[in-house]
């Protein structure tokens, strides 16, 4: 007989939930102060060598930047990679040596109060202004990403057919700004990226000796999970993740912060660990400032100045010996900084924030607030927010009874949510993971970009040894009835 499960919730009930996530990361601001004045900053261990690297061999500098996400509520995704971009040019990258991924529906918005304009900070200027747009829409996919990746020209789908052909005395930096969740990282057009394919390609790219040395910095919840476990250290790659693998990544210069963006904005500008990095270099002369150094004073501040119940912990991978490199040899150099301090850490007032996965409902809730009362654009919005939060609670819910299903009602939490030790992978079998990904999908709907924290549940159940078919069974049995509506795979995709 099939299990059916329903929750009913008023819509005063709904917003209070939706308040409850943004009002718990607003709260503990005295305390947080006085954590921060108790705090010992943690400098750098390395010392700063003499000389400025003038007249090393770098090679070509290649970048990427990837903005994983689309719609107005995700904002800060497109807003970081372009002012990543403006970054770099400034740096002296050639803009045919950066190839930028953004699915392009933010500037001309109808919810953006400056058309045309998109800014990553509160007081911050235009970064969209000549950002080249390689990969839009439809064509910013993980497929097309391994592509421009390995330099593969005849892979790629669609854009500009711009791909990183790099050579082996050059170097490549790569920048992430999305959602993820254990194992993956977000795209607007699904699959996911799942870390076992992207290591995969940076293995294939390594075997082709077709560059010298390469830097990735990834903002997303669970980014530390893309590489735990499976980031050989034999790559000449140098990883730094917004957070390690068990705990999201935040939103940062949002509506109701300090510092709060202008009045007209209803969505939040930045991330946390990414307006850390980009602020930072351009603050100090990045011919002196080395990777470990920043990594330094990103990690402090993303931590918020340790107070973790606010903030992430940046974490590192790969082959950490780059680290003692300039920094410029991948952002490039900047002259105007030329006489600015290589990274001396300074005490820094504490950012407000948001969680990753609850920015779209903020972004929502202040349109709501700012609609006219009894207006049908409020009625449709509080039908938005209702709608959203039903599934997230259809969600969590079916994962739940897919765990009592499976293992009983006295284990079935506790194996779901476990973590495995440091230094493994969340999953052995990837397919395995896809599969019972696509399984869920098919039977619950999408799993969206809050959804995508059960990742964990799904590699948990394959390292079980659960088949596919009592998984099938499960699936059918927590959802049967539910209606999928805006959710259902046959319009989202699926996510693996």
């Amino acid at each position: 007989m099939a299990v059916h499960h329903s929750i009913l919730l008023t819509n005063s009930a709904l917003l209070l939930l939706l308040i409850l996530p943004f009002e718990a990361a607003q709260g503990g601001r005295a305390a947080r102060f006085n954590h921060h004045w108790e705090s010992t900053i943690r400098m750098p261990t390395e010392k700063e060598e003499p000389g400025d690297y003038e007249g090393k061999e770098v090679g070509t500098r290649w970048a990427v930047l990837v903005a994983g996400s689309s719609g107005f509520g995700n904002y800060r995704h497109q807003a970081d990679v372009c002012h990543a971009y403006q970054l770099l040019k400034n740096g002296g990258l050639k803009e045919e040596n950066i190839v930028v991924f953004m699915y392009d529906d933010i500037a001309m918005h109808e919810f953006n109060p400056r058309p045309g304009v998109i800014i990553n900070h509160p007081q911050g200027d235009d970064v969209y202004a000549g950002v080249p747009k390689d990969y839009t829409g439809k064509d910013v996919t993980a497929a097309n990403l391994y592509a421009v990746l390995l330099g593969d020209k005849s892979a790629v789908k669609g854009g500009s057919g711009k791909v990183v052909d790099s050579k082996p005395n050059d170097r490549i930096f790569l920048y992430y700004s999305d959602h993820g969740g254990p194992g993956v990282l977000g795209m607007p057009n699904m699959p996911f990226l799942y870390a076992i394919d992207f290591i995969e390609v940076l293995k294939k790219k390594h075997a082709s000796g077709s560059y010298k040395e390469m830097v990735l910095y990834i903002e997303a919840c669970e980014s530390g999970s893309v590489f735990q476990g499976i980031m050989p250290e034999d790559l000449n790659i140098y990883v730094t993740t917004a957070s390690n693998a068990e705990e999201s990544s935040f939103g940062t210069y949002c509506p109701g912060m300090e510092p709060s963006p202008p009045p007209e904005f209803i969505t939040c500008l930045g991330d946390l660990y990414s307006v850390a990095w980009m602020e930072d270099s351009e603050t100090h002369n990045l011919k002196k400032e080395t990777i470990k150094q920043q990594y330094w004073a990103v990690r402090d501040r993303t931590s918020n100045y340790n107070t973790y119940n606010v903030g992430s912990h940046v974490m590192e991978y790969g082959n950490k010996s780059i680290g003692v490199e300039r920094l410029y040899l991948y952002q490039g150099f900047d002259p105007a900084t030329a006489n600015l301090p290589s990274n001396k850490l300074h005490l820094h007032t504490p950012m407000e924030v948001v969680n990753q996965r609850d920015a779209d409902l903020l972004f929502m809730w202040q349109r709501y607030k700012k609609s006219e009362d009894g207006s049908e654009n409020k009625k449709e919005i509080l039908k938005q927010i209702t709608e959203t939060m039903m599934h997230r609670i259809h969600l969590d819910g079916s994962i739940e009874l897919i765990g009592t299903l499976l293992y009983g009602p006295e284990k079935g939490s506790s194996i779901l949510s476990s973590v495995r030790a440091p230094g493994l992978p969340i999953v052995d079998d990837w397919g395995c993971l896809k599969a019972m990904v696509r399984l869920f999908e098919s039977h619950c709907g999408s799993l969206t970009q809050y959804g995508m924290k059960h990742m964990r549940p799904f590699a948990n159940i394959c390292n079980s040894g659960v088949s596919q078919a009592a998984m099938d069974e499960a699936c059918a049995a927590a959802c049967t009835g539910h209606n999928m509506m805006e959710w259902h795979p046959a319009i989202r995709g699926y996510s693996a």
